[in-house]
């Protein structure tokens, strides 16, 4: 619905990753410094895609769909979209995995997260089959969608990427990493995507 300011936002991180992300916690700084009204919500993932898919379904359950809007990194990304998909909602996808199913089936395992090494779960074969369960196919409004994508991504192929968010607003960069280790110079376009209330 046109002229609707987002009033709920939720952040998704990626594999291995949390709450405590640089990205996550510069949009959690700029959302409360320049939007306090707004509803904020990053949870920490379990491992479980499905589990992850419940999470996010029930604490997104009551926020109106129209003022709503989820910003996603890499697999974050990927739920992103499918939850984009299920409630008609605004997304940003920051280096989205495309096929997560694919790539994250040569890490079954003991993982240990990014920002806290001493921190470990487990990778269970069945989640590559909860992935699955969950890819979607076109994007139903790509105009509601912003796909922020580094060529210079050393885990994903940005071209994959770029051809699965065509027809949505893309902003390309030339170089860059799958972190988005420069994300601070581009989230003033991310939050005017969101037009936040």
């Amino acid at each position: 619905m046109a002229g609707m300011r987002t009033t709920h936002l939720l952040y998704l991180h990626g594999f291995r990753s949390s709450p405590q992300s640089a990205k996550a916690r510069l949009m959690a700084a700029r959302v409360a410094a320049g939007h306090p009204g707004v509803t904020w919500w990053c949870p920490q993932l379990p491992p479980s895609p499905r589990a992850a898919a419940a999470l996010i379904e029930r604490g997104t359950a009551d926020w109106p769909a129209e003022r709503m809007a989820v910003v996603g990194s890499s697999l974050g990304g990927f739920y992103a979209t499918w939850l984009a998909g299920r409630r008609g909602c605004k997304s940003v996808v920051l280096n989205p995995a495309v096929e997560p199913a694919r790539d994250l089936a040569a890490h079954i395992g003991e993982q240990t997260a990014w920002h806290d090494p001493a921190e470990r779960f487990f990778f269970r074969p069945e989640y590559v089959q909860e992935l699955r369960a969950l890819r979607t196919g076109p994007l139903p409004a790509p105009e509601r969608c912003l796909a922020v994508i580094a060529q210079g991504d050393e885990l994903l192929d940005w071209r994959e990427m770029a051809a699965r968010y065509a027809g949505a607003r893309q902003i390309v960069l030339a170089g860059g990493d799958h972190a988005l280790s420069d994300f601070e110079a581009h989230v003033d376009a991310v939050l005017d995507f969101l037009d936040l209330s």
